[in-house]
């Protein structure tokens, strides 16, 4: 707990330092699951930062207020050459959650995508949201030693991918969690998909977005 908090107590320092209104975490799974769940008994009180924002907040509930305000400007069709599905990271699924309704967590990713890309399909429903499969990576697997293990470990999702290939010819596999990337980005090949296959959602933000000049 002593080097949980003292880790977690640099993110509070340089917010302080750097007179900060809010924190938002990125795409990281384990990052947002320990914000989410334990930042508040860990560092909190968050009294110095702007009480109009969520304490802490993720990156994709920041993207999705300023859609739903009308302040940010896609065309989708930077990304017609994606047919994207989404994998739901377990940090993100199980541990955590987005925006003030159940289900956020599933639900935020999703309308992101779809704000910025004409062709989103999602995986077999018993495969993604709260009964999502693990990317084989997680819980300490991330190393080339145990390779072997980590593409068995994924056989589930990319089973459930190769379907959405097959039947919609999806080619680009999004997702919110570093670890679930940079294992995808090793075991697709494996599978007969590219390593670059594997991409991040607001990869497809940056694409799309339009972003005209100052008036």
């Amino acid at each position: 707990h002593d080097n949980l908090q003292k880790v977690a107590e640099r993110i509070r320092e340089a917010a302080i330092d750097l007179g900060v209104k809010r924190i938002v975490v990125g795409e990281c799974g384990h990052a947002w699951r320990v914000a989410y769940s334990f930042w508040n008994t860990l560092i909190g009180p968050f009294d110095f930062l702007d009480p109009r924002y969520p304490v802490p907040q993720h990156i994709c509930e920041l993207t999705y207020d300023l859609i739903q305000r009308g302040a940010l400007t896609f065309d989708k069709s930077a990304n017609d050459d994606k047919v994207v599905t989404f994998h739901d990271s377990c940090n993100v699924s199980r541990g955590s959650r987005m925006g003030d309704a159940a289900g956020g967590q599933f639900a935020i990713p999703r309308a992101i995508i779809r704000a910025c890309v004409n062709k989103f399909v999602d995986m077999a429903p018993e495969t993604i949201g709260e009964t999502t499969f693990c990317c084989g990576g997680g819980g300490g697997l991330l190393t080339d030693d145990l390779v072997e293990l980590r593409v068995k470990g994924a056989l589930p999702r990319m089973q459930a991918l190769q379907q959405v290939v097959d039947d919609e010819g999806v080619n680009y596999l999004a997702a919110i969690c570093a670890i679930c990337k940079s294992q995808f980005t090793k075991v697709l090949p494996y599978y007969k998909h590219p390593m670059d296959m594997i991409g991040s959602v607001h990869g497809l933000v940056s694409k799309a977005i339009q972003l005209a000049p100052k008036q």
